[in-house]
């Protein structure tokens, strides 16, 4: 499968700063879907990173990249500006865009944790094209009701059966989304860390996308 891939280090330029990114497009791509990882974390996720390659072997190019600079992440409070954050996506997004292979890609996004709340709030902007999103352990409440009323994309809220608070912060916001779908993984922590329940997360999460970007 690798030769049937191309992978590229990007640089992403955001105002006065530039943003690594790992863009990998499989031949005949059928969506594209971009990356937000949670706090602390940056595009070398493992677990997001295991998630890009089953997408990738199913024809979906991916997008991770990194919404902070190394001199931003180091300030802890950046790593929970869901504003700053937001923007960072919502630029990313429209480079992607801008770039020739791609242009006539429909868009996703998968967020972790709180990044889960930026892609949501990117989601709700005016003009935003994506047309789905999925939330892995994620923290779509930070997003504010009043975006998540306006996000079209169709949501898919994932999380792990043994992480309670987090279930509960996600029952709330997706009693304001419009095309919300929510599922708890049994026997999955918050990081999914045990065995068999990211490879749901990826099951599900790539089902969701085959169906909304018409691939």
């Amino acid at each position: 499968m690798e030769k049937d891939k191309t992978h590229s280090l990007v640089n992403i330029p955001v105002g006065e700063v530039v943003l690594k990114g790992n863009l990998v497009i499989p031949k005949d791509p059928v969506g594209l879907v971009i990356f937000s990882h949670g706090s602390g974390s940056s595009r070398l996720s493992p677990r997001n990173n295991f998630v890009a390659g089953k997408l990738n072997d199913q024809h979906f190019a991916t997008l991770l990249f990194d919404l902070l600079t190394l001199e931003e992440d180091s300030i802890y409070e950046n790593r929970f500006d869901i504003e700053l954050l937001t923007e960072r996506l919502a630029e990313a997004t429209h480079w992607i865009a801008k770039q020739p292979d791609l242009t006539d890609l429909q868009l996703g996004y998968f967020g972790a944790s709180t990044g889960a709340a930026s892609a949501l709030k990117a989601a709700a902007l005016p003009g935003n094209k994506v047309k789905a999103v999925v939330s892995r352990g994620g923290r779509p409440d930070l997003a504010g009701v009043k975006d998540l009323k306006k996000v079209s994309a169709a949501t898919l809220l994932v999380v792990g059966e043994w992480d309670p608070v987090v279930i509960e912060l996600n029952q709330e916001a997706y009693t304001h989304l419009h095309r919300g779908t929510m599922v708890i993984i049994p026997g999955a922590t918050h990081l999914f860390e045990e065995p068999g329940t990211l490879e749901e997360v990826t099951k599900i999460s790539l089902k969701w996308f085959k169906e909304h970007l018409n691939a």
